[in-house]
């Protein structure tokens, strides 16, 4: 390993000559960035180095494992890895020191929402009632003014006694204003399927016009040169993710030149509700209830999804058994004649969007090998990090083959 130093950063890499002053030694204090290379937007380009086998240019679903192949590191380095203070960041990426900095500020939050569809408005209310230690504002923005002004005038108006700033306050910003902000909330729809729909996957029914729509506001994050995080809560949530991210690093000729959104910005929320919703069925089958102690989510909010009863005692059977519950949830609202969108607004939405931006570990989908993959993860000051566990072949290869349909799909 060798040592260097640019711009006050300490920096370490594999390569003996890359263009920095080099160090004898690593710093006992301070955040390290580990450079290393592959072709960008092939994998993360940043994130924060929590095992030192992550050490590396090469990425899989593995990563999500804690297999104990790590590599020797020097024992400065281990230390550092081990406090949370090393950052790894691709130098093969054009804008790869813009990689060292967190999309999220110190602080209290500015978040900006576009869209109060049903999907929409009832995230707000949510963000409204529960971000009150960490956002300082609601920005609130959709092409029908009227409903605009409707849900600036009625949140404004929910406060409680003689604390009337203990809520954040919400404030209407226009189209061109969206993206002065720390987080901004993806929550547009062209289509979706009325409540006469109750089979097949609803979520991918709705993908050719989301997408056109999400990379319309990415592109427009690009224009406005964007630092801070990108969510998506629409349809196909983990799809879309992975077109607003690509497109958005495209030239006017379709050419990759980096200067969009990066890796780390981007993040889809909607694997919190199928957790909760597996929760949901586990509470009422003994057989299952392993999982409300055990258990994890893994992959997209949809066909893919990959629901474990338990890490340590895995059963395969089980395990499909309530995947299979969960997919089913929103038919079975459906079929009551209701859209289900209560429960992922609040459990995907709210609940999760909250836990990411105050640092907590919470489901989200974030980009590992090239799609994004839901799984359980936190933000952390070195980077976002996936939790990593002794997870059996038989779940590892449902998480790859889910990664497969993710990466098939035409962005």
């Amino acid at each position: 390993m060798y040592y260097y130093q640019h711009n006050s950063r300490a920096l370490c890499s594999f390569e003996p000559n890359l263009p920095f002053e080099k160090l004898n030694r690593l710093p006992d204090t301070g955040t390290i960035a580990f450079l290393f290379r592959r072709p960008p937007l092939t994998g993360r380009d940043a994130f924060a180095v929590t095992h030192p086998r992550l050490l590396t240019a090469e990425e899989s679903m593995a990563a999500l494992t804690d297999a104990a192949d790590a590599p020797e590191i020097p024992p400065a380095l281990a230390e550092a890895v081990a406090e949370g203070r090393v950052t790894a960041a691709n130098l093969d990426h054009p804008r790869w020191e813009a990689l060292l900095t967190s999309p999220l500020p110190q602080g209290k939050k500015r978040v900006n929402l576009l869209a109060l569809g049903d999907v929409g408005s009832t995230l707000l209310i949510g963000l409204k009632l529960l971000g009150g230690e960490s956002i300082s504002h609601l920005g609130i923005c959709d092409v029908r003014e009227e409903a605009a002004k409707r849900w600036e005038f009625e949140l404004n108006q929910i406060a409680p006694p003689m604390a009337y700033d203990a809520l954040p306050p919400v404030e209407i910003v226009p189209q061109e204003a969206l993206f002065d902000c720390d987080v901004f909330l993806f929550c547009a729809s062209r289509f979706v399927p009325d409540t006469a729909v109750k089979s097949g996957d609803v979520r991918m029914a709705q993908y050719a016009l989301n997408r056109e729509l999400v990379v319309s506001y990415a592109r427009q994050a690009r224009q406005a040169g964007y630092g801070g995080l990108f969510c998506v809560v629409s349809d196909p949530v983990d799809p879309l993710c992975r077109a607003a991210l690509l497109r958005s690093n495209e030239d006017e000729n379709g050419v990759f030149d980096g200067r969009g959104l990066l890796t780390h910005q981007v993040r889809g929320f909607g694997l919190g509700v199928m957790n909760a919703r597996a929760a949901y069925y586990a509470k009422k089958d003994p057989r299952l209830a392993s999982f409300l102690t055990e258990g994890r989510s893994f992959g997209p909010h949809g066909q893919g999804l990959t629901v474990a009863n338990s890490i340590a005692r895995y059963d395969d059977a089980l395990s499909q058994e309530l995947t299979a519950k969960t997919l089913r949830a929103n038919l079975e609202m459906r079929e009551l004649g209701f859209k289900p969108y209560v429960a992922p607004a609040l459990s995907s939405g709210a609940l999760s969007i909250l836990a990411a931006i105050e640092g907590r570990w919470h489901y989200s989908s974030g980009y590992l090998d090239g799609v994004f993959m839901g799984c359980h993860s936190c933000l952390t000051p070195a980077g976002p990090a996936v939790e990593q566990l002794p997870l059996p072949g038989v779940l590892l290869r449902r998480i790859e083959e889910a990664a497969a349909v993710l990466r098939a799909i035409e962005v």
